[in-house]
């Protein structure tokens, strides 16, 4: 799988999302879209980039732009963290890592001296038009939604 670079068109894809139904990029056709994939519910920086994002959601409202979160967890892990933290945005689950790889986020990763294969935190804006606009990779959580609000504001 290619790796999407700026001005790429997104290629389609659908996946199980919170709210018992499936979610696919074509659902969003004139709106942005920010798709910002995250290691694993419930974890500290993961919880922290969510109501991040969730606390400027009438920022991003207001610039036509839809939020997705990725992770691997399952729809049930999804639906508890999305109740428990409030989140305005549906969570897509991607147990088979398909959507991971069409974005090239799987990476290895290493955690007290034991390496895996893991989610790197990264976010992608995708325009009206379907193509990629912008990428972050290897994100840090701090300043980083607001980073991506000017960039989907600078769109319109």
């Amino acid at each position: 799988m290619n790796t999407p670079k700026t001005g790429d068109k997104i290629s389609h894809f659908t996946r199980p999302a919170t709210g018992n139904q499936d979610i696919s990029l074509s659902d969003f056709k004139g709106k942005n879209v920010v798709l910002y994939f995250y290691p694993r519910d419930s974890t500290p920086g993961c919880t922290t980039e969510g109501q991040n994002f969730r606390d400027y959601i009438r920022d991003f409202d207001n610039a036509n732009t839809v939020i997705l979160g990725v992770s691997r967890d399952s729809i049930r892990r999804h639906e508890n963290f999305k109740a428990k933290q409030s989140f305005p945005f549906e969570l897509l689950s991607d147990e088979d890592e398909s959507l991971c790889k069409q974005f090239d986020v799987i990476k290895l990763k290493k955690l007290y001296g034991k390496e895996y294969m893991g989610v790197d935190r990264s976010t992608f804006l995708i325009d009206s038009a379907g193509k990629l606009v912008q990428q972050w990779r290897s994100v840090k959580v701090k300043g980083h939604v607001e980073e991506v609000l000017a960039a989907v504001q600078s769109l319109s």
